[in-house]
């Protein structure tokens, strides 16, 4: 029997390649919200109305809804660590770009490399870790990926804080020969430079080099982190059989009664869809944009974004440790239960905003139960849908339906995320308040929902899902 040291003897070995293979995340956290600490910058630069800077802040996530779809035949045909490498290099060159706009339309098409690119980072990473992964750590290196996109995510506020706080608290003034908000979108080159690294270090998945004909060079990284005891020719036949006897999935084999769909699938379509219709993603591409419309300065208003990023890594770790505690039901129904709430109080306050002198604030209270309620929003969203969504998704479907449903779900939530994300701007200038209270019946509704059609998958194998 095999002793706990030869259980463990690669792992710090498997734990910096996942971690490296989960910079993407990084990425992709990072580069989507960035845009945040920038947008009234843009704004003001190019004399944007609330139509044009939703477009433009959203146009990113139509080339994601792409670049996940391509990603994994890209993988597949040059790939897993080639691919990284193209990512890596998309997300350099995109940077460049939105940090050096001559137009509006300009910055947009460079929006829509990097969407692409986060795109393609949100298949790759999960796959290569999958891949590489012992069976005994799958699943807490899987949750690298998620992990990194949240600290992306704050990481990011925090470039944007310190990036204004430098240039005197206002994103449109000069910093060397640029303004502000351009350094901005443009530090993403640094994050970007290190995933290349990586995508250059990391060695390619075991499972694409026996795809490509090169079982001699599986076995060897399958001995850099399977464990001494595993019998290396074994797993390599093995990963042979089932390539020889796989078939991919395609959208006919997700057809059934239920409106041409099989009910399962319009489940992972809901959770993906509602995940993004409570208005999540408002916080972390508009929080500056948000807390200035109801009278809080430029610097002020980015540390705020900063600190929700922060309480978003803090509710993703609950997630993390109560996912397999409490039951994935459970969670979701605490947090669809916090969120309406919360997102209820965010609702009231803001229908208290007023316009004195042609300045824009929020009385007391309601200005501090604004910020309190915003926060806890976001604090009960990563302890529940943050996490849990994307580990039902994982679970839920038949092993025989998988990979195409996967793909069905991830492309409702980035069209439910660009639908939110493009209206925003507009919805909040028409009325914050009802803005809010809208987002408060979405997640009221993701509560009824999971109430009577989520199904708990604790402690169940996936083979008794299908």
């Amino acid at each position: 029997m095999a002793t706990q040291h030869t259980r463990r003897e690669h792992l710090g070995h498997v734990v910096f390649i996942a971690a490296a293979a989960a910079v993407g995340g990084f990425l992709f956290g990072y580069d989507s919200s960035v845009i945040n600490g920038a947008v009234v910058g843009i704004q003001r630069h190019f004399q944007a109305g609330s139509v044009e800077i939703g477009f433009v802040v959203a146009i990113a996530l139509l080339g994601s809804v792409v670049g996940a779809w391509a990603g994994g035949g890209l993988a597949d045909r040059w790939g897993r660590t080639r691919s990284m490498q193209v990512a890596a290099l998309l997300f350099a060159v995109s940077s460049i770009g939105q940090m050096l706009p001559f137009a509006l339309w300009d910055l947009a098409l460079w929006r829509v490399l990097a969407g692409f690119a986060i795109g393609m980072a949100s298949v790759l990473g999960p796959a290569y870790i999958a891949e590489v992964a012992p069976p005994a750590y799958r699943g807490r290196l899987g949750s690298f990926q998620q992990l990194a996109i949240v600290l992306g995510i704050a990481a990011s506020q925090l470039v944007d804080y310190v990036i204004a706080t430098l240039a005197g608290g206002d994103v449109n003034n000069m910093l060397g020969p640029l303004q502000a908000w351009q350094w901005m979108l443009g530090a993403c080159v640094v994050p970007a430079a290190v995933y290349l690294l990586f995508a250059l270090t990391i060695p390619e998945s075991p499972r694409y080099l026996v795809m490509s004909g090169r079982p001699e060079q599986a076995r060897e990284v399958l001995a850099e982190v399977e464990p001494r005891y595993v019998d290396l020719d074994e797993r390599v036949a093995e990963i042979q059989r089932v390539l020889r006897t796989e078939r991919v999935p395609g959208l006919r084999d997700l057809r059934g009664p239920a409106l041409g769909l099989l009910p399962i699938v319009w489940v992972g379509i809901a959770l993906s869809v509602f995940q993004q219709l409570v208005g999540i993603n408002v916080i972390f591409y508009y929080s500056s944009v948000l807390w200035q419309s109801v009278g809080i300065n430029q610097s002020d208003s980015l540390l705020i974004s900063f600190s929700s990023s922060i309480i978003n890594l803090v509710g993703t770790f609950i997630a993390i440790a109560l996912v397999d505690k409490l039951g994935r039901r459970p969670l979701l129904m605490i947090g669809s239960a916090g969120m309406a709430i919360s997102l209820g109080t965010a609702a009231w306050a803001f229908s208290a905003t007023r316009v004195i002198d042609g300045e824009v604030s929020l009385p007391d209270p309601q200005g501090a139960i604004a910020l309190v309620a915003a926060n806890l929003f976001v604090l009960f969203f990563a302890l529940s849908w943050g996490v849990v969504v994307w580990v039902l998704l994982g679970e839920i479907f038949p092993n025989r339906i998988r990979a195409a449903a996967l793909g069905v779900a991830a492309s409702a939530q980035w069209f439910a995320n660009w639908a939110i994300t493009v209206s925003f701007p507009a919805l909040s200038d028409w009325d914050l308040g009802l803005t809010y209270a809208a987002y408060a019946v979405f997640a009221l509704l993701s509560f009824v929902f999971v109430a009577r059609f989520v199904k708990e998958t604790k402690g169940r194998s996936l083979e008794e899902m299908g």
